[in-house]
């Protein structure tokens, strides 16, 4: 362990670090969503169809996952604080040239842009907020409702934008919000209040080499399904309920984004649930439960329409969201400090890089079936090698737990 004068001196600098983490994390999610709900007003504006508009998405989902084990590996070597302020300018600049996009080349190479900076976020953001946290069920916890947030809000925020004003400022505005706090945490750390933190708050005791080799290999497994999962998920969700729910919800993308968001927000508590757990009980009964759940419920979405479907969609985003905190931590045990960031780099690769796949599995089903049952029901197949693979994973609670002095940190 680093002496503690190699660490952030500073409660307050960990206390802004945490606050930009979770923050970053809404945004993140907000800002590389909002194209899937402006898609369903530029069909009509740009007279392309459907499938034709979501796959301008493939390049920066592609570079969502591509560029995370750099961001992460820089995170480490550099500056995690550093690198947030890099995600927020470079996030926010490819959401403004979305908006001023003239057609759809300069439209997938600004939602490339955008791809490439929200990279950053999970390798660097995790493991900055880890090494700031003194508790940290309860920090990853908030993360994690800051990030279902961000995904619940997106769609309604896309949606309403798009409505009220056109679809150009539903990309400018949030991405305008972006740059400015990008500038401000630059500031921050150019005036020496916010600074990298080199060593755990709290430290963990460490694994053995089989443990990590075995975790290595399981969770590589469980992200990838996850990965294409929630992917696949968040992406077909505004297209799923105008196909099933259209009389219901008008013909703007209002409504549509507004059901979306609720859907979302209702995983928000069990979010929290979630982080407590985590902190609770065995991560690996934690995490198979929840990948237990989504077998079912996601066979069940396949089927139903109307408010039957409203409601199994809610538990399938309920029971995935549940499961992040558990994710997080079983890779954060397994994982030595010093390489945190490039480990959740390898995460997101594997998870985020999976999205490319999902827009293009969901573009495939669309176009050949009109719909989106077998898509679902190949969802459910996902969850239930992912339930199988968790079995596998190693006892978390056979080690004791540390017994290090924590060092100053935010709450």
């Amino acid at each position: 362990m680093s002496h503690p004068s190699a660490a952030l001196p500073s409660p307050t600098s960990a206390r802004l670090s945490v606050g930009f983490a979770w923050v970053g994390h809404s945004l993140m999610h907000i800002v590389s969503a909002l194209f899937l709900t402006i898609v369903l007003a530029l069909e009509t504006e740009w007279k392309l169809s459907y499938d034709e508009l979501i796959r301008l998405w493939t390049l920066g989902a592609f570079m969502i996952g591509l560029g995370a084990p750099l961001a992460g590996w820089l995170g480490d070597r550099w500056s995690s604080a550093g690198m947030i302020a890099v995600f927020y300018l470079m996030t926010g600049g490819g959401a403004v040239l979305a908006g001023l996009s003239d057609g759809p080349e300069m439209l997938m190479w600004s939602l490339a842009l955008l791809g490439l900076g929200a990279s950053i976020y999970h390798p660097v953001g995790m493991a900055w907020m880890m090494a700031n946290a003194e508790n940290r069920g309860k920090a990853m916890g908030w993360l994690g409702l800051f990030g279902t947030f961000g995904v619940a809000t997106a769609a309604v925020v896309a949606g309403s934008l798009t409505q009220w004003l056109n679809w150009r400022m539903a990309f400018i505005i949030p991405g305008a919000i972006c740059l400015v706090l990008g500038v401000v945490l630059a500031l921050l750390m150019m005036s020496g209040v916010v600074q990298d933190r080199h060593a755990d708050v709290k430290p963990q005791p460490k694994p053995s080499r089989g443990d990590v080799v075995r975790a290595f290999f399981v969770l590589s497994l469980t992200m990838v399904c996850a990965g294409l999962i929630f992917n696949a998920m968040q992406v077909v969700l505004p297209k799923l309920f105008e196909a099933r729910l259209g009389g219901w919800l008008g013909t703007g993308t209002l409504g549509v984004g507004g059901l979306v968001t609720a859907v979302y927000l209702i995983s928000a508590l069990p979010q929290m649930v979630g982080g407590v757990l985590a902190d609770r009980h065995s991560l690996k009964r934690v995490y198979m439960l929840c990948l237990l759940a989504q077998i079912p419920l996601m066979a069940a979405v396949a089927v139903l329409a109307d408010v039957p479907l409203v409601a199994a969609a809610a538990f399938v985003v309920i029971a995935s969201q549940t499961q992040i905190p558990a994710e997080n931590m079983l890779l954060a045990r397994y994982t030595p400090d010093k390489h945190r960031g490039l480990a959740f780099g390898a995460k997101y690769i594997l998870s985020f890089g999976a999205g490319p796949l999902a827009v293009q599995l969901v573009a495939w089903v669309y176009e050949r079936t009109g719909e989106f049952t077998m898509l679902y029901l190949t969802l459910s197949a996902l969850a239930a090698i992912a339930f199988a693979a968790a079995l596998l994973l190693p006892d978390d609670r056979r080690k004791a737990e540390p017994v290090a002095e924590p060092l100053p940190a935010a709450e």
